[in-house]
């Protein structure tokens, strides 16, 4: 199994599940929100973005228009992320509240549908 097809199968199973637990509760995103108010928890939770988006780059870095890139930039936006809360933590959680609250619905939706198209992809479950 190559890199592309086992990142697919970790981020449509991570998206899927995160979605699950967003829809079914709700108040996490909330909880998230006040735990990042704590400096210990702001600064582990960087660098666990970091290090996941560092990873995902060094291994799949690949700039093709398929279901390649969907994960390309799965691993750039959590580098970018992490570093921007490791950096400049009160300016990035301010927009991330920002667009939490404004884009909530098209978020969810987005995690649903990028885990169930890298799923497909990755197990093959109807052809595309």
């Amino acid at each position: 199994m190559g890199n592309s097809i086992f990142l697919a199968k970790f981020w449509g199973w991570y998206l899927l599940i995160f979605f699950l637990i967003l829809s079914f509760n709700p108040k996490r995103i909330k909880q998230i929100f006040n735990d990042l108010k704590d400096q210990k928890f702001l600064i582990i939770f960087s660098f666990v973005a970091i290090i996941i988006g560092l990873l995902n780059v060094l291994f799949h870095n690949i700039w093709v228009l398929n279901y390649k890139l969907i994960i390309t930039l799965i691993g750039w936006c959590a580098l970018f992320f992490g570093l921007s809360l490791f950096m400049f933590p009160k300016p990035t959680v301010y927009w991330l509240k920002i667009i939490n609250i404004r884009m909530v619905q098209v978020i969810y939706t987005l995690l649903f549908v990028l885990g169930i198209f890298l799923l497909n992809v990755a197990y093959n479950i109807v052809p595309l």
